[in-house]
């Protein structure tokens, strides 16, 4: 592996020796050593590193930390994705804790265990690596063609496709998808990507507005027309003359007004309640629901003909739960959307409140997205959001054995058959990438139960199908 390929570690520690094991300890990395604040400030300036490893004692105050603290506050203010590792001296815990509430990654005490460190690395590798491809598609020019909708999911982009296709038409539009999806933006979308864009656009909440009060803010009334009417008032659909009028929940229109409304979209004219004049108006009509229409029209709640009248084109909106990494996407959009809405510093996200968001079901979607991480953001007292920040539960996941002699003896089996399969069952030239004599290539062989047959399933599996643990997964992490 060339060393440009290689993920930047920087280490800040004034003990030598202690540099040296960890120069070693870590050759899938390309270590940036800094032995106080100015060194490790510049170097991070300069690389930028997904990951650092730092001891809270550092000069000129080793048996302290007050040092070890402005370090790691220079460090995250100049790179504040950077994954930070505490390295702390037993019964030092309280410390640790107070710099993982200052935005500390994580935190290893000492004697460092190098397996256990290597882990750490390799999970906050692996999390520096999923925040920034997600920050990479969040800024990514074109990835909806609507200014509202934030996505990269296939299906949701499809959508958004469709929109902008029909946008230029007059047709009735009907949106379907579960409350809080973004069926109000796409109707907008409906509106401003098409010819009506500088004429008004009206929405109304079929489910929200009393059945007595609904036919008066659709169609509008006269002065006297019943008690409480003490002027002309002009309906939202004369409102919307020119424009578009978006009708939600329609699935909750009560049925008088669906034989009403039936009749306004066949010939596009409207009477006012206690009026007798004909009013002619021309409005694009978008209605959305999260109601399944066909059992309503089954159950003889919904008319047949509006339905049909009203889908000339429908259009689904998926739930958060089925976009995949939207999920991730949409959470650092509203993080940095609400950081500088409230004048907040918070980072980012703990990786187990990423597993919690993408395995919660989301039943309020988008919407409740939004809100979790709004009162996140103005709630958190540390530097990263964590499962309570977002009110979520969070996910119990095995965690690997760390017994030291079976994680050695497990790094050690992949690093072998990786050095097989990259030397394509060469012993010589597997012996030498692993940097051994041929008798204990053979040694190891032995050891790990690698007959004639195990060599040809290995070779069979190509590199795609076995990993080292210790070098390809920190360089894929």
């Amino acid at each position: 592996m060339s060393e440009a390929a290689k993920p930047k570690l920087l280490i800040v520690e004034d003990d030598e020796g202690l540099c040296s094991q960890y120069r070693w300890a870590f050759p899938a990395c390309e270590v940036l050593l800094a032995h106080a604040r100015p060194q490790a400030v510049a170097l991070a300036k300069r690389d930028n590193p997904p990951v650092a490893i730092m001891d809270l004692g550092l000069p000129p105050d080793p048996d302290g930390v007050s040092e070890g603290f402005a370090t790691l506050s220079d460090v995250l203010r100049i790179a504040p994705q950077t994954k930070v590792i505490i390295v702390t001296g037993n019964g030092e815990r309280k410390n640790a804790l107070r710099a993982i509430a200052l935005g500390a990654y994580d935190f290893c005490e000492k004697p460092v265990e190098i397996e256990v460190l290597r882990t750490i690395i390799a999970r906050g590798l692996n999390l520096h690596r999923l925040e920034d491809e997600n920050r990479r598609l969040a800024a990514a020019p074109g990835r909806s063609p609507i200014e509202r909708i934030v996505t990269a999911s296939p299906a949701m982009l499809k959508a958004c496709r469709d929109i902008e296709k029909i946008a230029t038409t007059n047709v009735p539009v009907l949106l379907l998808g579960e409350s809080g999806t973004g069926k109000e933006a796409m109707a907008r979308a409906v509106h401003d990507l098409g010819p009506r864009a500088k004429q008004p656009f009206v929405a109304i909440n079929c489910g929200a507005i009393p059945e007595n009060l609904l036919e008066s803010e659709l169609f509008g009334h006269e002065r006297g027309a019943f008690t409480g009417a003490v002027k002309q008032t002009i309906g939202k659909i004369e409102n919307a003359n020119k424009g578009t009028l978006f009708l939600d929940e329609v699935g909750d229109l009560p049925h008088p007004l669906q034989v009403k409304l039936l009749r306004f979209l066949q010939d596009q004219i409207v009477e006012r309640i206690g009026g007798r004049q004909q009013i002619q108006v021309d409005v694009r009509i978008v209605s959305a629901t999260n109601a399944n229409l066909d059992d309503k029209i089954a159950q003889g709640a919904f008319r047949g003909d509006l339905f049909y009248r009203m889908n000339a084109f429908t259009i689904r909106i998926p739930p958060l739960r089925e976009r995949g990494t939207d999920i991730v996407l949409l959470a650092n959009f509203f993080l940095n959307r609400f950081n500088q809405e409230f004048g907040r510093g918070i980072r980012g996200f703990t990786e187990h409140a990423l597993h919690a968001m993408n395995g919660h079901d989301w039943p309020g979607n988008v919407r409740e997205m939004e809100n979790r991480i709004k009162r996140a953001v103005v709630m958190a007292d540390r530097r990263t959001l964590d499962v309570a920040d977002l009110e979520l539960a969070a996910i119990v996941e095995e965690l690997p054995d760390l017994d030291l002699r079976a994680a050695r003896l497990r790094a050690e089996r992949d690093v072998l058959q990786e050095a097989l399969i990259r030397g394509n069952n060469n012993h010589t030239v597997a012996a030498r990438l692993l940097g051994v004599s041929r008798p204990t290539l053979y040694a190891l062989m032995d050891a790990h139960g690698y007959g004639t047959e195990t060599l040809k399933s290995a070779e069979a599996l190509g590199n795609a199908g076995v990993t080292s643990a210790i070098e390809t997964t920190l360089q894929n992490d």
